[in-house]
């Protein structure tokens, strides 16, 4: 598809489904009308991609069943949605597995710091073994998860005050980071002073000085226009992230096995085309923020990372997940980071 398919795709989304909810509805009453939340912008591609896979299920089972889709946290905060998702309030969430680790630990093993170099190394990791192992994690608590997991990117670091050069320049540095232990370790490591703030708060945390910077992919900054926030952007690449689609249990259980194959085989669809639209766009993004007003500095990952072997950041975490799973991430790298 073609950076102008996507963006008239984008264009539709944002003018023609302006409402509270995304929704389309079938002819008559459906059978199962089920809810998908995210904390995602209305024009991310993660909502325009979920809106096609809504349209594709909904012809798929004949109307039986109806997705409805909250984007922006309009249900609430991450950590809130979460625990929406584990009583039946909602039925499938779109949610970070770093920011998961509050409920499943060993989910946030791909967010661990400098771990991935590139895009081929994160798709051979998550489509094989880790994604596997991640998934065996997620289901051990009660949850359905998809196979596919969505891209929301390698993480960058901004700032209102000054570029960040050298871990040096994260010393005593005010940063936002979402809800979870992984991000605060990985920050506190470097001597910054970490924020654990849901994303819903941070253009407010960052506008009133709560906090002089964040890290988030470019593509999040784009669409929640943090550079009017935030001047400098240092391309650390620090993490990369991504989204799973979880579903409730029980829920999910009381769909009729053929319903569950339509909806599993648009939402993995989705994935794989939101990869590709994430793709288009981080081919521009750089060049769309800088007339935008962002400045941005490339930085060397190395210095970086072996302040946080030489912190103690990659053993503590390898104690923490535990042999089994840091030997599944090394083996999926092809290097040694503790």
């Amino acid at each position: 598809m073609s950076i102008t398919r996507r963006t008239i795709l984008l264009g539709a989304a944002a003018g023609a489904l302006a409402t509270p909810f995304i929704r389309v509805r079938p002819a008559m009453a459906a059978e199962f009308s089920y809810k998908v939340a995210n904390n995602q912008p209305l024009d991310h591609p993660s909502n325009v991609r979920l809106a096609e896979a809504q349209k594709a299920i909904l012809e798929a089972t004949s109307g039986r069943f109806d997705l409805q889709i909250f984007p922006s946290n309009q249900l609430g905060a991450d950590t809130d949605v979460l625990g929406q998702l584990r009583s039946g309030g909602v039925e499938f969430f779109q949610l970070s597995p770093v920011i998961l680790s509050t409920l499943v630990p060993n989910a946030s093993i791909n967010g661990v710091g400098f771990a991935f170099p590139d895009y081929d190394t994160v798709w051979k990791a998550m489509d094989g073994e880790l994604g596997a192992y991640a998934r065996g994690q997620i289901e051990g608590a009660g949850l359905v998860v998809m196979e596919k997991i969505w891209d929301n990117g390698f993480r960058q670091i901004t700032s209102s005050t000054k570029p960040i050069t050298t871990p040096a320049d994260l010393e005593g540095f005010k940063i936002r980071v979402p809800v979870s232990p992984l991000w605060t370790s990985l920050f506190t490591a470097f001597g910054s002073a970490p924020a654990s703030i849901n994303f819903a708060e941070v253009y407010t945390a960052l506008q009133t000085g709560i906090v002089d910077g964040q890290e988030n992919p470019l593509a999040i900054m784009k669409v929640a226009k943090l550079w009017e926030v935030q001047k400098y952007c240092s391309m650390t690449n620090h993490m990369w992230d991504g989204f799973w689609m979880l579903g409730n249990r029980r829920a999910w259980n009381a769909l009729p096995e053929d319903v569950q194959q339509a909806v599993a085989d648009n939402f993995n669809a989705a994935a794989v085309k939101q990869r590709e639209d994430i793709a288009q766009m981080n081919a521009t993004l750089k060049t769309d923020l800088e007339a935008q007003g962002f400045v941005f500095n490339d930085v060397d990952p190395k210095a970086f990372e072996d302040k946080l072997r030489e912190a103690g950041f990659y053993q503590e975490w390898k104690t923490t997940y535990g042999d089994e799973a840091w030997a599944i991430l090394e083996a999926a790298i092809g290097r040694t980071l503790a």
